[in-house]
């Protein structure tokens, strides 16, 4: 026993050592100690912007540099001998930094010259480091060692990193929540609405466990459809252009295909290739040309007048900003105008990202191209033989050329593009249009191995002709084509083009009509011009027949989708640094790379959006897993294990658990496979996650936030999970899945559109009751009870939402005509589902309907009082019932119905109905 006793005698003392000795002899860490302090005291006046006195705190080797004044700011090892020190503790106030403000905290001055001394060593901030395998935090054992037992309260692996902050900040996790809360918080969650009836039972009952509930909702059809319209924010969904007119744009499939991919877990990795170079896939498939709407959801702008290079460039800013905004929580825009304020992103590395880009076919044209256009299912059977024919006759890569023309139109040169216009224009800066004697030239056109020419226009008058001139406007004629008739709209025609042509030449398009006696009027309108070889085997028995297949194909009426398509190699663009991001200043030329500050592509990869897409996702990234898993946690938690989605650099907030998120994140990329369904389903089977939400005094004075989670979130439902919910607990909700955006219910003259006088027409039938995700959506008047609701506007890429509570939001459920009409169709599902007639009985089945739980006797009481004062007054005024009933039949027109569609709006209203508790 003595020897027992003395050996805990000696342990204690070696620990109490450790703990006095260590605040004095650990190092110095610069991420957590000094850059905190560079960023908010210095980096304002020497920065990525500004770098008074010549003096940059971007990067080490610039603090080891002399200044404008000669001296070296930082000498790692003498504190003394770095004028960057000296500036700091001096007395005189001129020479002092920070200059004309207070001194630094003795402290942080305590803390950079430690740091100098120890060799001003640099480091990588948290999150620009690969993820790595984390240690799994374990419970403790008598002596302090590591054990394998697992506490009691633990569920899984998270449970244990939220333990082990949890005693950190000497609190308890609460107990676990009640059936009927966790079954609607489920349901919240993972589908966005309450569980259905059927498997509500069967859990409550329980005939099925926990878990099976969480299966079951992870596999249901409507998971999808509550994580696409996470992701569309992301991705700037809308069905309009955004800009001036905000005119209507199809591109509904995009997101159709993103519902399906949460409903098949695409793998993570697979979800961003797809989305970011589709295209590029070896033989994409439809789906895979649908997927690059992502990319496509930028905004555009038809006003006359404007300029569409200026708008092109902008959509491709906006896609490198998407793109670390979205898939890396980085505030990447920063670096168009400049060098980054506060991470290690320089200007032109920029540029170097946007040439991934760069190369896209679309071009702020009013047709929206390049489209993937939708074929019937016998149309893509002629296709597929076409396509066999010519692959016969001449080649795989010639039969993928073709399959791409008739799918996409593409690669043409629009006629937007044309310059030294005379006698012509670029008509409402939409399409070339020419006059008598018109002139306009198509620069740079790449005809090596060219022979045909195909064509979109538009002829007004009958006689004379168009031709095709090489270099001038006298140059060589290599087309003439006699307008021998009017044409009946748009209309795709060929000409074979007269020679042997290499390399890139300027050609100048020339119309003449002597007939023509108005010299201001436009006569002739063209859309594209797609140069390429004729069709080959002219001399096979069957060309014929392939040659019809192949115009019926190409002229086929279709409806079609907005997608990404790159420039071949004979058309692409070189990429500038723009001066302080001035798009017309352009600098020196750059090449596709990604910042220095993280790993190159990966080998072989190719510098294009592909080669892009394999960066993002290999394991090396140390962004990408990192804010997927950090969003979904958001979403479940109602905040980010790091608060600032948008931001995991330098100046967001730091992460509550970085463990844990390192944890998942490397998780999801290996034994998860990049599957989100089970990293979802790690989350919710965590005791953690089940907590009860009650709020102890205790809790509320430790952590008010809940960053710690010692209790399960309050957190207000976002804007499509009140909808969703109103329509199914009323029974309105319509199962149609997928298919064109629909109307409900809005107030009159909220779209005031005269310029093209477009109006919101009210969707017929169960197209009205439809979830929130199908909802239609103009960005310059989005549908205003969900942007009550804090739903973005969707111009840009938005991050994340940021809660608020206004009277607003009460008046929309209160009032809007969809919440009025759910509250009369959830009062007559009581009416219809009750045994019983009396008032109480229906109160309890509309509290029970909406709330998931049955209603105690005090609001019970409450809501009986509500509605004997609604019945005395509508029994006293029949016009307002009839009003408010006037879309049912005749029978159900009465007082009593009116009254009970009152408390069922009011319970609707309640905080248990619009928060997830």
């Amino acid at each position: 026993m003595k020897k027992i006793l003395l050996l805990s005698t000696l342990l204690a003392a070696i620990g109490l050592s450790i703990y006095v000795i260590r605040p004095f002899s650990s190092k110095i860490d610069f991420n957590t100690q000094v850059k905190p302090i560079l960023n908010k005291r210095c980096i304002t006046c020497h920065g990525g912007v500004k770098q008074s006195g010549e003096l940059s705190m971007m990067t080490r080797e610039d603090l080891l540099k002399a200044g404008e004044s000669g001296r070296i700011a930082v000498v790692p090892g003498d504190p003394d001998g770095s004028e960057f020190y000296r500036r700091l503790v001096t007395q005189d106030e001129v020479e002092r930094m920070p200059f004309e403000t207070e001194a630094l905290p003795k402290e942080e001055i305590k803390i950079l010259h430690q740091w100098i001394k120890e060799g001003a060593e640099w480091g990588k901030h948290w999150a620009y480091k690969t993820v790595e395998q984390v240690k799994i935090p374990q419970a403790k054992t008598l002596l302090g060692s590591t054990g394998n037992s697992k506490e009691s309260w633990a569920n899984n692996t998270i449970d244990h990193f939220i333990l082990e902050k949890l005693k950190e900040q000497k609190l308890s996790p609460s107990t676990r929540a009640d059936k009927n809360i966790l079954l609607r918080r489920l349901g919240l969650d993972l589908i966005g609405m309450p569980a259905s009836e059927q498997l509500s039972n069967l859990y409550l009952s329980d005939q099925i466990s926990y878990e099976q509930l969480v299966d079951s909702l992870l596999n249901s059809p409507r998971f999808g459809e509550r994580w696409a319209s996470v992701w569309m924010d992301l991705a700037r969904y809308a069905d309009t252009k955004g800009s001036e007119r905000d005119s209507r744009r199809t591109i509904w499939e995009y997101r159709d295909w993103l519902i399906r991919a949460f409903n098949q877990d695409m793998p993570y990795d697979q979800f961003l290739t797809e989305q970011i170079a589709g295209d590029l896939l070896p033989n994409p498939t439809d789906a895979q040309y649908i997927a690059t709407g992502f990319h496509r959801n930028t905004v555009t702008n038809d006003e006359g007048g404007t300029d569409n290079e200026e708008f092109r460039a902008a959509a491709v800013a906006d896609r490198v900003n998407t793109t670390w905004e979205a898939l890396m929580g980085t505030t990447f825009a920063c670096t168009q105008c400049h060098g980054h304020p506060y991470d290690p992103i320089k200007h032109e590395e920029y540029y170097e990202f946007m040439a991934f880009f760069n190369n896209s076919r679309d071009h702020d044209t009013y047709a929206d191209y390049p489209w993937l256009r939708k074929l019937s299912e016998a149309q893509n059977e002629h296709l597929e033989a076409l396509t066999n024919w010519i692959k016969k006759n001449d080649s795989q890569e010639r039969a993928e050329e073709i399959y791409k023309f008739i799918k996409t139109w593409q690669p043409a040169y629009y006629s937007l593009q044309a310059d030294s216009l005379s006698q012509a224009d670029i008509y409402d800066t939409k399409y070339l249009g020419m006059r008598i004697y018109g002139i306009a030239r198509l620069p740079q056109v790449d005809l090596t191995m060219k022979n045909n020419l195909i064509y979109r226009y538009v002829a007004w008058q009958v006689g004379g002709y168009w031709s095709v001139h090489l270099d001038a406007p006298d140059g060589q004629m290599i087309a003439k084509i006699p307008i021998r008739e009017k044409t009946n709209g748009w209309e795709i025609e060929e000409v074979a083009l007269e020679g042997n042509f290499t390399g890139k030449h300027d050609l100048y398009l020339r119309y003449e009509n002597p007939r023509i006696k108005d010299a201001d009027r436009q006569n002739i309108r063209f859309d594209w011009f797609h140069f390429t070889q004729a069709l080959p085997a002219s001399n096979a028995p069957d060309y014929e027949v392939y040659k019809n297949s192949f115009w019926n194909l190409l002229r086929a009426s279709t409806k079609h989708t907005l997608i990404m398509v790159e420039n071949p190699i004979g058309m692409q663009r070189s990429t500038h640094v723009w001066d302080r991001g001035n798009w017309l200043a352009k600098q020196q030329k750059v090449k596709a790379a990604v910042p220095d500050i993280f790993d190159p592509l990966p080998e072989n990869a190719p510098q294009n959006r592909l080669g892009l897409a394999r960066w993002l996702t290999d394991q090396r990234n140390p962004l990408v897993s990192r804010t997927i898993v950090n969003r979904l946690w958001e979403q479940v938690f109602g905040r980010g294990l790091v608060e600032t989605l948008e931001d995991l650099g330098t100046q967001g907030m730091s992460p509550s658990h970085p463990e844990l998120l390192d944890y998942l994140s490397w998780q999801l990329m290996n034994d998860y496979e990049w599957s989100i369904k089970c990293l979802l389903k790690e989350i919710v089977l965590s005791s953690t996650y089940q907590q009860d939400s009650k709020v102890s005094a205790e809790i509320l004075e430790k952590d008010p936030m809940n960053i710690w989670y010692a209790r399960a979130p309050r957190v207000r439902l976002n804007a499509e999970q009140i909808k969703d919910q109103t329509l199914q607990v009323s029974g309105l909700l319509s199962d149609k899945m997928y298919g064109p955006s629909v109307m409900p219910y809005q107030p009159d003259g909220v779209w005031n559109t005269p310029y093209n006088n477009d109006d919101w027409t009210l969707s017929e039938g169960e197209d009205r009751y439809r979830r929130a995700v199908y909802t239609y959506w103009k960005r310059s008047s989005p549908y205003p009870a969900m942007l009550t609701f804090d739903a973005a506007p969707r111009q840009l890429c938005s991050a994340r939402r940021i809660r608020t509570n206004t009277p607003l939001q009460a008046l929309v459920t209160l009032n809007d005509h969809s919440y009025m009409d759910a509250a009369i169709h959830l009062a007559l599902k009581s009416r219809k589902s009750s045994k019983e007639s009396l008032t109480s009985a229906l109160i309890s089945n509309i509290y029970e309907f909406a709330i998931g739980r049955k209603i105690n006797a005090k609001k019970l009481a409450t809501f009986e009082n509500l509605y004997d004062e609604m019945l005395l007054d509508y029994q006293q005024d029949e016009a307002s019932v009839k009003e408010m009933l006037s879309e049912l039949e005749e029978s159900n027109q009465n007082a009593e119905l009116a009254a009970l569609s009152i408390v069922a709006n009011s319970i609707m209203n309640l905080d248990e109905f619009i928060t997830k508790n």
